[in-house]
């Protein structure tokens, strides 16, 4: 971290603390994600810091969704968790065509907070740094129009940004099908500059080389032309860690 970086995590440490709040647990790689995605802008930071803080301890009172809380939308099986990518990114895969629109949207809320935090906990090794962030790829493959969800994928992005900042590395979209082309322009709206650089709509053979450059073949699924085996959320067993989260 260059003089610059530290000078503003200290500034933003004073802001936090004045807001009453402490930054005490937390370490500089967290507390520069929030500069970051403020513009370094320490009083900004700040106040999403303290925000993330206050939500945190009302919606994820735990430190943890369990999976009893989300059955519903764990038994779709839509969301996999592939392991780390070639520079240690876990990798999310999300089959649209396996899910719908919840009727229970504090589950699905809650749903979204338990898959993010348990793709970030994937890659921690004996403790969180406060840097990590993942690659999701959405799949569009075979979808109809009972799959689409744009409040669905709304909340998804807007919970990222908002109490997830700087975690998401890269986001493909697979398969997009042209009815879809309105739905995600729509979706566009909501999101921050930032997030929409991130995102990359698969067209081409050279954006699938990218794609599998940046994860990787051993993380990558066979059916995007990696070679691993799918592996449903559930499924996937992390080491029981006190790290804190996100």
């Amino acid at each position: 971290m260059d003089q610059n970086h530290e000078v503003a995590v200290t500034q933003m440490r004073m802001s936090v603390e004045k807001l009453g709040s402490s930054t005490e647990k937390y370490e500089d790689p967290t507390l520069m994600r929030f500069l970051i995605a403020r513009s370094m802008d320490t009083e900004k930071a700040a106040k999403m810091f303290v925000q993330w803080l206050q939500w945190r301890t009302s919606f994820v009172s735990l430190n943890y969704i369990p999976d009893s809380e989300v059955q519903d939308e764990l038994n779709s099986r839509k969301i996999y968790l592939q392991g780390l990518s070639t520079k240690g990114c876990p990798v999310l895969v999300v089959k649209i065509k396996n899910h719908l629109p919840a009727k229970d949207q504090l589950q699905f809320k809650k749903f979204v907070v338990h898959l993010l935090d348990k793709a970030i906990s994937s890659s921690f090794r004996g403790r969180e740094i406060g840097n990590e962030k993942l690659i999701a790829i959405l799949d569009l493959h075979q979808i109809a129009y009972k799959n689409i969800d744009t409040r669905g994928l709304i909340t998804g992005f807007q919970f990222l940004q908002s109490y997830y900042p700087e975690r998401l590395a890269k986001c493909y979209l697979l398969n997009m099908p042209r009815f879809f082309t309105t739905v995600w322009r729509v979706v566009s709206r909501f999101l921050e500059k930032a997030t929409l650089e991130k995102i990359v709509i698969v067209c081409n053979e050279e954006e699938r080389r990218e794609l599998i450059r940046t994860v990787g073949e051993v993380a990558l699924p066979e059916g995007y032309g990696g070679r691993a085996k799918l592996v449903a959320l559930q499924d996937f067993v992390i080491t029981p860690s006190d790290d804190k989260m996100p």
